[in-house]
């Protein structure tokens, strides 16, 4: 059997772009932090299921909440980073990129006691034009990144990306790998079936049809992620537009029986214990017309 990916990212409710552009009200001190209490609710979930993931953490989250970092470890999961603040990558410079991620894998490791590898950049904000943000992940310590969806979105997404993970970036020795949100392709489209608000949208055994093909036809694991609040309907729902009270609320109350049932049908594990097994597919044929004076010493 496949193992796939769980993978959760640790943030307060109103660190979600959705819910900060729906409200006014947007500093931290407006709102009660609930993060704890979601954690609790989705750690019990998957010790029911014996299953494994990894949480990628905000360091700020880490900052106020050590005890809840140890926790997730303790029972198993493996610890990643989710950005300092919560800031997308694609409104800073390399230079702040640089800093705040320097910050935050600070933060977290101090509260967990050890290096963490993997990063996952907010609201999947790493795009073609944010490629420098490889080199300083690569230079920040990281061995892995999960910051790519390769879906067609209004806001992040890029549907050439590679779906199935792949180096994405080396100097010398050292080399950061990609593992992409998973997608199942259907008439050349990219279909998204790796989580988050997607997964609250569509039916659950939709969702369960796409793992399955992928990894019973592909042969490859899929990356499925999720956020603590979505399990969490009783957080507070301030006055926003409706569509974009829809886009951030709409599923929560199935959420939790929707996530049981998926974990009951496939195998999941951290991202470094998938990575390491993985066995990406042979490189194809280079045509020798393409092929350099330099690559044909090699």
């Amino acid at each position: 059997m496949i193992t796939n990916v769980l993978s959760v990212d640790v943030e307060e409710y109103y660190h979600a772009a959705i819910f900060q552009r729906g409200t006014s009200a947007l500093g931290a001190q407006r709102f009660e932090s609930r993060v704890e209490q979601s954690v609790d609710r989705l750690l019990a979930l998957l010790s029911e299921h014996n299953a494994r993931g990894t949480f990628f953490v905000v360091g700020e989250v880490a900052a106020h909440h050590p005890a809840m970092v140890r926790r997730i470890a303790a029972e198993g999961h493996e610890i990643g980073c989710h950005s300092n603040r919560h800031e997308s990558v694609n409104v800073q410079s390399p230079a702040q990129f640089r800093a705040d991620t320097r910050a935050a894998k600070a933060r977290i490791e101090d509260a967990l006691g050890e290096e963490v590898d993997g990063y996952r950049a907010p609201n999947f904000s790493i795009g073609r034009a944010q490629a420098w943000a490889y080199q300083i992940l690569l230079d920040e310590g990281f061995r892995y990144d999960s910051s790519l969806y390769p879906i067609v979105h209004d806001r992040y997404g890029d549907p050439a990306a590679p779906r199935f993970p792949y180096e994405i970036h080396r100097e010398g020795p050292r080399s950061l790998t990609e593992f992409p949100i998973g997608t199942a392709r259907l008439v050349g489209v990219n279909l998204p079936i790796g989580g988050g608000g997607f997964f609250r949208l569509l039916p659950g055994p939709l969702t369960r049809l796409g793992i399955a093909h992928v990894n019973l036809v592909e042969r490859r694991p899929v990356m499925f992620y999720l956020h603590p609040w979505e399990l969490d309907p009783e957080q507070p729902r301030p006055p926003m537009a409706w569509y974009h009270r829809f886009r951030h609320y709409v599923g929560m109350e199935k959420e939790t029986a929707k996530l049981s049932a998926l974990l009951d049908r496939f195998q999941f594990a951290t991202a470094s214990e998938v990575l390491q097994s993985y066995a990406p597919p042979a490189p194809r044929h280079v045509p020798e017309r393409v092929l350099t004076a330099e690559s044909r010493a090699l």
